[in-house]
């Protein structure tokens, strides 16, 4: 897009880099400065009308006027007006005056007249950091059919837009527009940010090209795969064949055998050495201990904050923290991160980067300076499909939407007179050598909160049961104490610290104290937790809130990316581009949990364009 110094300077102002982004700041009102010869109250007009008397109040200005458009006369009225509005209005004047238009009893009045200069059009008014005058000037210069199809659009949303800006009648209320006119804006809004995500990604060489099969290993699992983790294996298996370097996110649902598929990629890139980062110690040796067993001949390590510095090359699998990034790493063919969201960019950046040599070499010997690994992300945080569709634009994305067993996990919502029930089903379990989790909001008591916090409820459960245990983020020993409680705890009360990734095969409860105040996912991980192995599963979600319609959609569906959707219709999406916020939506017009149509039409519309481009 080629832009003259002014243009690019009101696109810096305007905070926008697109003609679709200028298309998209739509009018807040119009100004209808065409004459009419039918008188219309309560409605802002045009008059052209003589001044026939002028009469100064002391706190206003009436004036009368003589219409010779409607052919009687108006009282036009000026609250607290400035100096120089007395010298607008002599007596003999004809000119033309705007304002807005009341009749009682046959008296007619317009309250603030205001002198126009331009008549005969239908004028836009912006709302913008732009003064009004230039805003306008640039939308009417620049906002041209020519500037809005060199982008990529087609003539029918083109029409629509421009229906907005230069109208033939004015629009007296924009929150009625038309299904039409909304959809053009919704596809608008998508087609621009899409645009710009996929311009944000960059191809590189890979520094392989080899993959080996997968299958016979599949065959020699104590279990079948399910038809999710086959196809998100097969979508790796055709990046891996290619010369680009992959760059793949895998979402799966809480148990959903992502781990399987992680396995299946290191098979698939043997003979050539895997990275894999995860974020705690005991997600990584979890991982560590799956691989030891269903690939005992591949030579992988683990390495932690405790590991003594051993030589990395000689080893195909390098499973880690995050004290990867402090090590020399050999050369890997293959970079994974598990629950990717829990990493700084600038950490998952940071082992790409530690892993490819910009020296790597090829076979005669060449430096490959591009050449990068290929990438892989993993995630157990669903999310909407829509959502999933966007991101396309700068990421590959595979969906494992089905778990390999089904879970039995029973959610309820609780108040204050179900205790006694709870106390019950509590005992109940530990007697059958279970777990139960117990989630508060906060670690110390708070006066905003109505709700108790692990130090202040600790001591009750301490007093009752055996075997009770507590963490909670700030605390550094928090992977001990998980670890301890996994082999001899009843009881474990935590803050949302327990989220993600650690396996407790005995726990079958988890209670959720202030559950209206985390979101549905958040939620949905917590539960995740319980019934991993598929013991009868209990999720009590506690509120002092007498309804929540939110919470009890929730307690109705185990799907993690229906639930992702929920999150959607209740908190609007969070940002792609920008960074992820998680509750406010950076759409004014896409409704991401209903809009999956206009996302399919934009990706079609996106590939269309990049094709008549090349």
């Amino acid at each position: 897009m080629n832009l003259t110094q002014e243009q690019e300077e009101k696109f810096k102002k305007l905070g926008i880099n697109s003609w679709c982004e200028l298309a998209l700041m739509i009018p807040h009102k119009y100004e209808d400065l065409r004459l009419h010869d039918k008188l219309q109250t309560h409605q802002l007009q045009l008059i052209d009308a003589t001044v026939e008397s002028v009469y100064r109040a002391p706190n206003s200005i009436q004036v009368t006027f003589f219409a010779h458009n409607f052919g009687h006369t108006i009282t036009g009225v000026l609250f607290r007006p400035k100096p120089y509005m007395l010298h607008q209005y002599k007596v003999g004047d004809r000119d033309y005056y705007y304002g807005m238009i009341e009749c009682k009893t046959g008296h007619c009045s317009m309250s603030m007249p205001r002198k126009v200069i331009t008549v005969g059009a239908i004028t836009p008014k912006y709302k913008s950091v732009l003064r009004t005058d230039v805003m306008l000037r640039f939308v009417q210069n620049y906002l041209t059919r020519e500037n809005l199809k060199s982008e990529g659009l087609s003539d029918d949303i083109i029409d629509e837009v421009l229906k907005l800006h230069f109208p033939i009648e004015p629009l007296i209320n924009l929150n009625e527009l038309n299904e039409k006119t909304v959809r053009s804006l919704k596809y608008i809004e998508l087609f621009s940010y899409m645009k710009q995500l996929s311009a944000k990604r960059r191809y590189f060489k890979s520094l392989t090209t080899t993959c080996g099969d997968y299958k016979e290993w599949a065959l020699s699992l104590p279990f079948k795969l399910i038809k999710e983790q086959i196809s998100a294996i097969e979508d790796i298996k055709s990046d891996f064949n290619k010369d680009v370097s992959a760059k793949r996110m895998i979402v799966g649902d809480v148990g959903s055998g992502k781990t399987m598929v992680i396995l299946a990629s290191v098979i698939m890139m043997l003979p050539n050495r895997s990275i894999l980062m995860a974020p705690t110690t005991i997600l990584a040796n979890q991982l560590f201990e799956e691989t030891r067993k269903f690939l005992p001949h591949v030579k992988s390590v683990l390495v932690t904050n405790k590991t003594k510095k051993i030589d990395l090359n000689e080893y195909d699998f390098i499973i880690g923290t995050h004290a990867l990034l402090y090590r020399e790493l050999p050369v890997s063919s293959l970079v994974m991160v598990d629950e990717q969201h829990r990493f700084g960019t600038k950490q998952r950046n940071k082992l790409e980067k530690l892993v490819s040599i910009g020296e790597a070499l090829d076979q005669r010997g060449q430096a490959l300076n591009q050449a990068k690994p290929h990438y892989l992300q993993f995630s157990a945080t669903p999310i909407p499909r829509t959502q999933a569709m966007i991101e396309t634009a700068h990421i590959d994305v595979s969906l494992i939407t089905s778990t390999p067993f089904k879970k039995d996990i029973t959610s309820r919502v609780i108040h204050k007179n179900d205790f006694k029930e709870l106390l019950l089903h509590v005992e109940n379990e530990i007697g059958k050598n279970n777990q139960v989790l117990l989630v508060y909001p906060l670690v110390e008591q708070s006066e905003v909160l109505e709700y108790q916090s692990i130090e202040e409820a600790r001591g009750y459960w301490e007093n009752r049961f055996e075997n009770v245990y507590v963490t909670h983020g700030k605390d550094k020993d928090k992977e001990e104490v998980l670890r301890e409680f996994s082999k001899k705890g009843n009881i474990l009360i935590a803050t949302t610290v327990v989220e993600v990734g650690i396996s407790l095969p005995r726990l079958s409860t988890v209670v959720i104290v202030g559950a209206e105040r985390l979101g549905l996912s958040t939620l949905h991980q917590l539960r995740g937790r319980v019934s991993r192995t598929g013991l009868k599963g209990y999720c009590y979600l506690y509120t002092n809130q007498s309804q929540s319609e939110r919470l009890e959609k929730f307690t109705q569906t185990t799907s993690g990316f229906e639930i992702a959707n929920l999150d959607l219709k209740f908190r609007k999406s969070g940002d792609l581009l920008k960074g992820h916020n998680q509750s406010g939506s950076q759409f004014k017009w896409v409704d991401l949990a209903e809009d999956v149509e206009v996302v399919k039409n934009v990706k079609s519309g996106l590939l269309d364009s990049e094709s008549s481009s090349e």
